[in-house]
Order: structure tokens, then sequence, then C-alpha cells
């Protein structure tokens, strides 16, 4: 049906029910992948439970200075686009926080003053959880950027040739929600029924309108009464793929860290008739490209 698709969900705030909808659609898919690139909390292996695990350091390389060989040419510097290194009494400086790994000083100095070494900067894990395989990122405490996690964790996928993918992202629209849908085939775009919410939802259709990823919105917490999410879909033409009320026991069942699909077969339902609509949506983005 949808093959080995890559569907990534994503919203402009966390709280929205991002998670929610990535763990169950993957529960309900049968046979299937989930990533978790949500990389600084990331929460989806606290309802699938994967074991048993394996883990995998992730590690960037960080420019050394061999101060004798440095010529003071400045060119280092100025280069630096992340203002990593700044030249005080004549020698450049390191801030390794803001390093964002790109080796250009490395290849720019004339003096061959820097070398490489390697710093960790976080972790996989992977692991079952019934038909569903589990890779979740994480990264470590202070760093500065999740995005080299998130490009291995997306090299998982890259050879994938049967499964579903669902990546749920992080929250909002900065670089590392770029790097988690720049290769998705379609993006479920999660919002709540406010004012707030419906704000959040036009910055992720932004982006994904950036990124020209087709995409539809899944409306969560919904209740009678007013919806300013429903009524930003209704104002830009974006389909609502499925609404999911605001609803006491699947709260409950949420906050208990259980996987409401495994639990109830009312919800089972719900999940499987968003997926069934999500997988035609695909295959219609699919058949319109060739």
């Amino acid at each position: 049906m949808a093959g080995n698709r890559k569907i990534a969900v994503l919203s402009g705030k966390g709280g929205t029910g991002k998670t929610l909808i990535s763990v169950n659609l993957a529960a309900v898919a049968g046979k299937s992948r989930y990533i978790d690139c949500d990389v600084e909390e990331p929460n989806g292996h606290l309802f699938l439970k994967p074991f048993p695990l394996s883990e995998e350091t992730v590690a960037v390389r960080i420019p050394v200075l061999e101060e004798a060989r440095c010529v003071g040419c400045r060119k280092c510097a100025d280069f630096c686009r992340f203002n990593a290194l700044a030249f005080l009494k004549g020698k450049p400086v390191l801030f390794e926080e803001v390093c964002h790994s790109c080796g250009g000083c490395v290849l720019l100095c004339p003096a061959k003053a820097f070398s490489e070494r390697g710093k960790e900067i976080g972790r996989i894990q992977r692991g079952p959880s019934g038909s569903v395989s589990v890779t979740t990122g994480i990264l470590n405490p202070g760093e500065a950027s999740g995005v080299p996690i998130i490009r291995k964790l997306l090299e998982d996928a890259a050879g994938e040739e049967s499964l579903p993918v669902f990546i749920d992202c992080p929250p909002g629209s900065a670089c590392t929600v770029m790097e988690s849908i720049k290769d998705a085939d379609y993006c479920i775009l999660v919002a709540e029924p406010s004012v707030f919410g419906a704000h959040n939802l036009a910055m992720v259709h932004r982006l994904v309108k950036l990124f020209h990823k087709p995409y539809g919105v899944v409306l969560n917490k919904c209740m009678p009464g007013e919806n300013p999410s429903a009524a930003y879909c209704l104002e830009n033409e974006i389909p609502v793929l499925g609404t999911i009320p605001y609803d006491k026991e699947l709260g409950l069942l949420n906050s208990e860290g259980s996987i409401a699909s495994r639990e109830n077969s009312r919800y089972e339902s719900l999940f499987s008739d968003l997926l069934r609509t999500v997988y035609l949506e695909v295959s219609n983005e699919a058949a319109s490209d060739s």
C-alpha cells in the first residue's frame, strides 16, 4: 500500500499529540519502523518500550589548533559563519559548543595548523516493540545541535525497501525539523483547537510548503464549539486527515505510557482509519508525481 514511504509527523509546538499519533500509527501499521527525531526530549520509547536495546554513540569532528603552525592570517575566523572561531592576541580561539563541524577551517588554513578530533554528542538506541522497529536519538545535554544525530537516524531508513517509516519530528520549525522532513514523502501536521494552536499550525504549514512536501492536518483534542485550527485549514484549503476528540480515557492511557491502539479496540479503529486516509493521500501523491 504505502511500501517504504516515509511519513513525518510534526507540530508547531510540543504537547499537541505528535508522539501520540506517531506511535499509534506505527503500532496499527503492522510491520513498520518508528524513528524518534526529537533528540532533545525523545519520548516515543516510553510508549513503545523497545527491548532488547542496542546502542551506538554519535560523534562529530571538532578542529584542533596547533598554535606553533598558525601564521595569524584570520582566514579560519573570517570563514566561520557560526562564530565558533574568534581571534584573540593574534591566535584563533575555538568555541566548540557552537562549532557545526563543517571542516572549513581545516581546509582553508594555508599553514595546515588545524587537525580534527572526534567529539561524542549523543547516542542512538534501537530495539523492537512487537512488529515495530524503534530507533531513538538522544542528544547529550548542552550540545548545540542535534542535526548530526538526526542524519544518522534517517540513514537507518534510507535503504528500507518494504516497511512504512514514521518519523516523529522535533516540535517547531528549526534546523532539526528541516533535517527530519527533508526526505519525507508525506507530512502530517498536528494541531490543537485553539488560537495558539492555529498560530503554530501556520508556522509548520509555511515550512512544509517551503520544502514542497505534500501534507495534511490531524486535529487533536477536539471539543464542541469554535476550532481556530479547523478554520485555518478551511481558509487555506488544507486537507483534514482526521480529528481526535478530547477524550479522558485516551488521555489516561497516554499518561500511563500505553499505546492506546493496543489497549482499546475503539482507538485501534480510530488510528487504523487515520492510517488508511494517510496511505490514500500518499498513494495519490505518488500517482500524481509519476
